[in-house]
C-alpha cells in the first residue's frame, strides 16, 4: 500500500477499500511476438495483440464521452470495450531507453519497427467505425440506444463527388482514404430524407425528386433497384459534374468517444509496469516517460485528446508527458453522435468549428467564447509539454490561419511558455516522404496539375520530436518557436498579388486555391469547443466566411519564415504548399492539400526562353559538383543548429550525391 494511504482515518481507509476499482484496461492479450525489421545498434521484437477494458459512465472523467450514458452495461454498470495495439520493445529489457513513444495511428494505418534511440515505440487502434484488418489498428466500441431502450436516431449527412460518369449505385460511406460505413437509415422512405446537387461549393442547392433516387443497388438491375440501406442510385446515374448530398434519419450510433479513453488506459497501464488483471505481464517494461505523435488526423485527435481532458487518467495522473500534434489544424470530429473522424475539412465537414488556440482567446466573429485547448488540463494540472509542427499545405487546404491568429485575423495568438510551434515552409501534406533531390519533382496526383511537391519535411520533424524527447526526459528547452507571424509581415491574403508570388507565361497562380474557412451552424446539440455532442441541423447552416492568411513567399515564390529544409535551402524549383484541381469536382480550384512543384530552368537560355524570372540550376550552382557542395554547406548548419540528426545529415549528402541535378547529359 502507498505511504500516503497508511495514515488514513479508519473510516475513510474503509470508505476507499470498499470503492469499487476505477474501470481501466483489465486485461490485454499478446497475440504474437515477432522479431523487428529493421536494422538497430539493440535487437528489437513487436508485440502484438488487443486490449480489454471498461469504463464508468458516471466518472468525470468518462462523462465527456458523447452518448456514453445510452451504452449497454455490464454487471458492475461498466461499458466495455477492446482495440487492438503493437510495441517494438528492446529484446534486452536493461537496453530501453525508458522513453514510450505512441504513434496515433491514421486511420488505422501506422509503421512500427524497432527505434534506433531504445524508446519503446507503440500504436493502437482507436477509431471505432473501421472494418478490422490485419494491418488496421482498430477499436470495438458498443452501439448507443436512446434512454427508452429503442434506436437512437437523428439526421445524418453523405457527400458523393467524383464518381465515374454514368455510375449507376454508391455506398453511403464518409471519411477519405478507408471509407466507412455510414449509419443505417431508419426508413427506406426516400420521401422522408432528402439528397440535393450543387455545381459548386457555393452554388445553389438543386432537390433531386424523392421519386428519382433510392436507397438501393442498381448496379444489376434497373431503377429503383434492389432495396439496400447500405447505398444509393439516382434514376439516369450519377453526373460527376455536381456534387451530391444525402440526409436521412439514421439509427444506433456508434460510442466512438471511447477510442479517446482507449488510449487514454492502454499508455496509462503500460506507464504503470503492473501486471494486468490476470496476472498477464506488461509488454512495455519499465517506463518513466511518456510521449505521443500524431499526424494529420492523428495530430487532430491529440489535439481533442488533450483539449477533452484524457490527458488525465482516471486517477488524475498524466497520461503523456509531451505531445507532438504534427500538420494537424483541427480537432478530430470523433466524439460526435453519427460522426466521421475521418473526413478531411471539405463542405459541411466538422473540426474546426471550436477551440482551435493553445492560448486563451474571446472567439469574437464566431461568438464562442473565450477558450484554449489547455483548460482542462490546466485545470487538473496535467498539461504535457507541446511541440506543434506543420507546413503550408494546412495553410492552403486545411485552415490552419486561425489558431494562429484567431478568426478575427487582427494580432498573433500568444503560446504559452509550455508550448513550442515549427513551422515548416513550402511543404505539400507531411511534406515528400520520398525524400531526396528530385529535380522533377514528386510523381503527379491524378487529379493535379501540378507535378507534386518533393520537399521534404521529415528530417525536421525527427528534428522536432528528438527535441520534444529531450525535453520531457532531460529538461532541456527546445530552441524558440519559428513560424510565420502577422507582427513581422509574413501572413498575408492567399493572392499572388499580396503573397509577392514571381510571374512568368504559363505560371502558375495561388489565386483561388485556399480552403476557405466557413463558420457553420450545426444546431443546438451541437458543443462547439469540443467538437462534440449531435450536430442537430444537417446540412449545416453557413452563418459566413472567417478571414485566413497564408505565408509570403521570395522571388523564387518559395515561402520564408519558419525552419527551412535542406531542400529548400538549395532549392531546384519553387516548391507550393497547394495544387491545381485538373479534372472532376472543383476543377480549376485548389488540389485538397497536395502541394505542387514548378521546376527551374536547367540553364539560364532554357530560363530566358520561357520570360521565366527565377534563377536556373546552372546559374545557381554552376555544375553536379556545385550543388553537392552547397548541399553539404547547408546540412553542416543545419546540423549544428539542432535541426538535422546525424543518421540525417549523411543520408542528404548521399541522396545530393547520387542525384541527377546537372549531371552532365553527354
Amino acid at each position: 500500500m502507498p505511504k500516503s494511504h497508511i495514515f488514513l482515518a479508519g473510516s475513510a481507509l474503509a470508505a476507499l477499500l470498499a470503492a469499487p476499482a476505477s474501470a481501466r484496461l483489465e486485461r490485454i492479450q499478446i497475440d504474437s511476438v515477432t522479431p523487428a525489421k529493421a536494422a538497430t545498434p539493440t535487437a528489437y521484437e513487436i508485440v502484438r495483440g488487443r486490449f480489454f477494458g471498461t469504463l464508468d459512465p458516471a466518472d468525470a472523467h468518462n462523462r465527456i464521452i458523447t452518448d456514453i450514458e445510452g451504452a449497454p452495461r455490464d454487471a458492475r454498470g461498466r461499458v466495455a470495450y477492446s482495440a487492438t495495439f503493437a510495441i517494438a520493445r528492446p529484446v534486452d529489457p536493461a537496453k530501453s531507453s525508458g522513453v514510450l513513444f505512441y504513434d496515433v495511428p491514421n486511420r488505422g494505418g501506422w509503421p512500427i519497427d524497432a527505434d534506433p534511440d531504445g524508446n519503446v515505440r507503440v500504436i493502437s487502434g482507436w477509431q471505432g467505425d473501421l472494418t478490422p484488418g490485419a494491418d488496421v489498428q482498430s477499436a470495438t466500441v458498443p452501439i448507443a440506444h436512446a434512454r427508452d431502450g429503442g434506436p437512437l436516431t437523428g439526421p445524418v449527412l453523405a457527400r458523393f463527388v467524383d464518381m465515374p460518369a454514368g455510375a449507376k449505385s454508391l455506398p453511403i460511406t464518409g471519411s477519405i482514404g478507408k471509407p466507412t460505413p455510414r449509419p443505417a437509415p431508419v426508413s427506406l422512405d426516400t420521401t422522408k430524407a432528402r439528397l440535393f446537387r450543387q455545381t459548386a461549393d457555393t452554388a445553389e442547392s438543386v432537390d433531386i425528386s424523392p421519386r428519382d433516387w433510392a436507397f438501393a443497388d442498381c448496379s444489376t438491375t434497373p431503377f429503383p433497384g434492389t432495396p439496400d440501406p447500405a447505398k444509393l442510385c439516382v434514376r439516369g446515374g450519377f453526373d460527376p459534374a455536381y456534387a451530391y448530398t444525402l440526409i436521412y434519419q439514421g439509427k444506433d450510433p456508434l460510442v466512438l468517444g471511447i477510442g479517446f479513453a482507449a488510449t487514454r488506459d492502454l499508455v496509462a497501464y503500460l506507464r504503470s509496469g503492473k501486471p494486468d488483471d490476470r496476472g498477464t505481464a506488461n509488454p512495455a517494461g519499465a517506463i518513466r516517460w511518456t510521449l505521443a505523435s500524431g499526424t494529420s488526423q492523428s495530430g487532430n485527435f491529440l489535439k481533442s485528446f488533450v483539449n477533452l481532458g484524457f490527458n488525465a487518467d482516471e486517477t488524475g495522473k498524466r497520461v503523456f508527458d509531451g505531445v507532438n500534434p504534427n500538420i494537424a489544424a483541427r480537432q478530430v470530429p470523433l466524439n460526435l453522435r453519427f460522426a466521421v473522424p475521418g473526413g478531411a475539412a471539405t463542405l459541411y465537414e466538422p473540426g474546426s468549428e471550436g477551440t482551435l488556440w493553445w492560448s486563451r482567446y474571446d472567439d469574437v466573429a464566431r461568438g464562442r467564447g473565450t477558450s484554449s485547448l489547455l483548460d482542462r488540463c490546466r485545470a487538473s494540472d496535467t498539461c504535457p509539454k507541446i511541440i506543434e509542427t506543420f507546413g503550408s499545405a494546412e495553410f492552403w487546404g486545411l485552415r490552419m490561419s486561425p489558431g494562429l491568429i484567431g478568426t478575427d485575423a487582427k494580432a498573433d495568438l500568444p503560446l504559452p511558455p509550455d508550448v513550442r510551434r515549427y513551422y515548416f515552409p513550402s511543404v505539400t501534406h507531411g511534406g515528400s516522404w520520398t525524400g531526396g533531390f528530385k529535380s522533377a519533382g514528386d510523381p503527379k496526383s491524378p487529379v493535379c496539375a501540378l507535378p507534386g511537391n518533393p520537399n521534404s519535411s521529415l528530417e525536421s520533424l525527427r528534428a522536432a520530436q528528438t527535441m520534444l524527447i529531450a525535453w520531457v526526459r532531460d529538461g532541456t528547452a527546445p530552441p524558440p518557436s519559428r513560424y510565420p507571424t502577422l507582427k513581422h509581415g509574413d501572413l498575408v491574403e492567399a493572392n499572388a498579388a499580396a503573397t509577392g508570388f514571381p510571374t512568368w507565361p504559363g505560371a502558375p497562380s495561388p489565386d483561388g486555391k485556399l480552403n476557405v474557412f466557413l463558420d457553420y451552424d450545426m444546431g443546438s446539440g451541437f458543443a462547439y469547443h469540443d467538437i462534440s455532442g449531435a450536430i442537430t441541423r444537417q446540412p449545416p447552416i453557413v452563418r459566413g466566411v472567417i478571414l485566413s492568411r497564408v505565408p509570403r513567399v521570395n522571388a523564387d515564390g518559395n515561402e520564408t519564415s519558419g525552419v527551412p529544409s535542406v531542400q529548400l535551402q538549395v532549392p531546384l524549383g519553387t516548391y507550393l504548399g497547394w495544387n491545381i484541381q485538373s479534372a472532376g469536382w472543383g476543377k480549376g480550384g485548389g488540389c485538397g492539400f497536395f502541394g505542387g512543384y514548378v521546376p527551374f530552368a536547367r540553364t539560364r537560355a532554357e530560363r530566358l526562353a520561357a520570360h521565366d524570372p527565377r534563377l536556373s540550376l546552372e546559374e545557381r550552382y554552376r555544375d553536379h559538383d556545385g550543388f553537392v557542395a552547397k548541399v553539404r554547406s547547408v546540412v553542416a548548419s543545419q546540423q549544428a543548429a539542432g535541426w538535422l540528426r546525424a543518421d540525417d545529415a549523411k543520408k542528404l549528402i548521399a541522396q545530393a550525391v547520387e542525384s541527377d541535378v546537372l549531371v552532365s547529359r553527354q
